[in-house]
């Protein structure tokens, strides 16, 4: 007989997941009467492994053979911790860990994972299950024609919306991503009836501020709008007209390095007064030199990227001041802020800047961009408390996209998934969860319907002009119901990769980055609205269980005060039986008269 202890049932603790400073949770661990356990304690350890606090169980009595104790705990100082047990018989003290998902070892395993977050921690609810479309500005749309004047040279625009982005480096061995294709903010502003009607409530801009580059994450300006994507009055009208139907806009924020060409660094001298080259410069301070003024620190090396050092006081009164950049494009309509490369960022960075945006708009959402589980990250050497000490709103859930993938791509049958999900669940705070940013493509990733294709190319060149074929697309257009369903049916903010939802394909950068062909249309936008409005009907969710009840089947079901909702979705090769549960509230090839679930599919039923 084993000790019995889960963190993820309810049994064994309440309240699941992590918790809120000063709110009470009950722990229960059930050892075999065998045993002839005298003491147990939870051993609560903070993140250098030295012991925070110790609390002793009390034996609440002995059922079916096993010895059932109990303890009240009540979470104390926000942090994140790390727990074991230390048990003593009658014979023998030792320490009993966590083994694998959801099991126990004694002195051999992981440590149990509390994260405890402050108590007025709190995420704008508006955002909480909203739908969010991600939109790379140079190759969404474009309306008119843009003022060029002040553009950085050298660029070229393509004569062929078609064209496929350059990737091939000059004579110098760069590529210099200066081709672009004029899309442009009045295009997105033209397109707010489209993204509206397809069910979306969020927009994401990846970088808008004057930069030399197409996808301008080498700032040269933060309080300037790039000339081809427009100006400030186009912003402000995008702004005000995206708010009119209901619709967010969310920036991204690049702060943990400029571009060399730029107004603060200034590189190529055409800006005067920047950092390099002079030692007098305002933004002196702000890098980081070394022995001459081309040995400086850059963003992994790139040298057209220096990065800044954030915590610099001029630099962070620049950003996160009254009348900063946060504030100033606030006050022109921005809604929040997508942190790029969040895990590169101080923390008293990221704390000064959730201050600021919250002091300009309670309501406004900071989104970071982590890759891993951000509740326990460590990153250069440090471990992040984005959750703990309250520095994020949410994040990317990278971790739930790679789960998807191999649950679609048959790499998993479920138990990965499951123990994805319920993992994220456990760790991040209830509140974080209903603004997790969950998407299945971005500009950093190949294209979602080229992934499910699993199809694999080692030359890049022909990785730049490959499509699918006709069989290829129709084994991967199954997979992407399925998936897009997983994304949809999570708790937190479903995201849509500009034309994804028309099925444009694309290996990564730059060929996830093509221009949006808007003489096309897709079955594709039609399951989306169709998540959309299943999406409004789970709203104000509490929690999430997920089941594997088959090789490639998924259980998964939804809480909120008054409601459950029950999804079933098969991915495996077999039909599975659907017990229905309440009304069907949404199906997709689902064989309701046989009360079967055939391979790529799904049923949810809701019960009150």
């Amino acid at each position: 007989m084993r000790i019995l202890f889960d963190s993820k049932n309810s049994t064994y603790k309440t309240v699941f997941g992590a918790l809120a400073q000063g709110e009470k949770c009950g722990f229960r661990i059930d050892i075999p009467t065998s045993c002839a356990t005298k003491t147990v304690d939870l051993v609560l350890l903070d993140d250098s492994q030295n012991e925070k606090r110790r609390c002793r169980f009390n034996l609440k009595e002995a059922k079916d053979g096993y010895d059932i104790f109990t303890l009240d705990f009540v979470a104390s100082d926000p942090d994140l911790y790390f727990y074991y047990f230390f048990i003593t018989t009658q014979n023998e003290s030792f320490r009993l860990y966590k083994y694998g998902y959801d099991m126990t070892n004694i002195e051999d395993g992981d440590l149990w994972q509390l994260t405890v977050y402050p108590k007025d921690y709190t995420v704008p609810k508006a955002f909480c299950g909203s739908v969010m479309y991600q939109i790379f500005p140079d190759r969404f749309n474009r309306e008119g024609e843009c003022d060029l004047q002040g553009k950085l040279e050298p660029y070229y625009v393509h004569g062929n919306l078609a064209d496929t982005p350059d990737y091939l480096p000059d004579e110098y061995g760069e590529v210099k991503n200066c081709d672009f294709y004029g899309g442009n903010l009045n295009g997105i502003t033209a397109k707010l009836d489209y993204l509206y009607d397809l069910g979306v409530r969020v927009i994401y801009l990846n970088p808008i501020f004057k930069a030399y580059s197409n996808h301008r994450y080498d700032t040269a300006d933060y309080l300037k709008i790039d000339p081809m994507l427009g100006t400030q009055k186009d912003f402000d009208n995008l702004c005000r007209r995206a708010h009119k139907k209901g619709i967010k806009i969310i920036l991204d924020g690049v702060f943990s390095h400029t571009g060399s060409n730029s107004v603060y660094f200034d590189k190529e001298g055409i800006f005067g007064g920047g950092a390099y080259n002079n030692p007098a410069s305002p933004y002196r301070e702000w890098y980081e030199f070394g022995e001459n003024d081309d040995d400086y620190t850059s963003w992994w090396g790139i040298k057209t990227l220096p990065c800044v050092n954030e915590t610099n006081p001029k630099y962070l009164e620049f950003i996160t001041g009254e009348n900063g950049v946060l504030s100033y494009w606030q006050s022109l309509g921005a809604d929040g802020w997508r942190l790029d490369v969040a895990d590169e960022l101080p923390e008293e960075f990221i704390k000064a800047l959730k201050i600021r945006v919250a002091e300009n708009d309670k309501n406004a959402l900071v989104l970071g961009e982590v890759w891993e589980d951000a509740s326990n990250k460590i990153s250069y050497g440090f471990r992040r408390h984005y959750f703990s000490h309250g520095l994020l709103h949410g994040v990317m859930n990278y971790p739930l996209r790679n789960a998807i993938i191999d649950f679609c791509l048959g790499q998993d049958g479920g138990e990965n998934f499951k123990n994805t999900v319920m993992s994220i669940a456990e760790n991040y705070p209830r509140k974080t969860q209903g603004v997790l940013m969950n998407f299945l493509s971005s500009h950093d990733t190949p294209r979602i319907i080229t992934v499910l294709s699993g199809v694999v190319i080692e030359n890049k060149t022909d990785r730049a002009n490959f499509r699918l074929d006709q069989n290829q697309m129709s084994q991967a257009l199954k997979r992407l119901y399925i998936a897009m369903f997983l994304q949809f049916f999570m708790i937190g903010m479903p995201s849509i990769y500009y034309g994804d939802e028309i099925g444009m394909q694309g290996f990564e950068d730059p060929f996830c980055r093509a221009f949006y062909d808007w003489n096309k249309t897709s079955e594709i936008q039609d399951y989306v609205k169709k998540l959309a409005a299943l999406k409004n009907k789970i709203a104000d969710l509490d929690r999430i269980s997920v089941q594997k009840i088959g090789e490639g089947a998924l259980e998964i079901t939804l809480f909120n005060k008054k409601q459950k909702f029950l999804a079933t979705v098969n991915a495996g090769r077999e039909d599975i039986t659907v017990q229905p549960c309440g009304d069907l509230i949404f199906e997709h090839n689902f064989k309701a008269e046989h009360n079967l679930l055939p391979p790529f599919s799904v049923a949810v039923f809701k019960k009150s």
